[in-house]
């Protein structure tokens, strides 16, 4: 049982190779404006800087390098009470019964979660530049959806046979 939450759990499926590149990221941009705040009074340029531009430029590099990690963030919980989803920024928790599929269209860069009128949540745990541990994650996911919408399933072989 997950306590934070009150739902168990089957599956939980992160990105792999993403928040290694926004880790390293972050990581440079916060040290390279670290590195200009700190050097920007070292030399006369003919503009008098501030202490406090120097500490602006540090603190900038702190914000921006935060929002890159948060491409860090993404996951998808798979479980009885449906999909949870937390992308960028938020977490949506959708429930089977309003899952139509999950698809990963040609061309994506990552999955989506279809729900009903056309209108689809897009799943960033779940990218190409994974490859296979995409494709693992995707059936993972079809696995469940099988399990907890059957219904699914004999909507979809009816449509097959015709």
């Amino acid at each position: 049982m997950n306590a934070t939450s009150g739902h168990d759990w089957d599956a939980e499926i992160r990105p792999y190779l993403t928040p290694y590149f926004a880790y390293g990221a972050a990581f440079v941009i916060a040290a390279a404006h670290i590195a200009v705040g700190a050097l920007l009074k070292a030399k006369s340029t003919g503009v008098v800087f501030q202490t406090a531009d120097q500490v602006a430029i540090g603190a900038l590099g702190i914000v921006i390098a935060g929002l890159v990690l948060l491409l860090a963030r993404p996951r998808l919980r798979v479980g009885p009470a449906g999909l949870s989803v937390r992308n960028l920024v938020g977490y949506r928790l959708i429930p089977w019964s309003a899952v139509v599929d999950v698809s990963f269209p040609d061309g994506a860069r990552w999955a989506r979660i279809d729900l009903p009128g056309d209108e689809y949540i897009p799943v960033l745990a779940i990218q190409a530049v994974d490859k296979n541990r995409a494709v693992d994650a995707m059936n993972t996911v079809r696995a469940s959806l099988l399990r907890y919408r059957p219904d699914l399933r004999s909507a979809a072989d009816d449509t097959s046979s015709a």
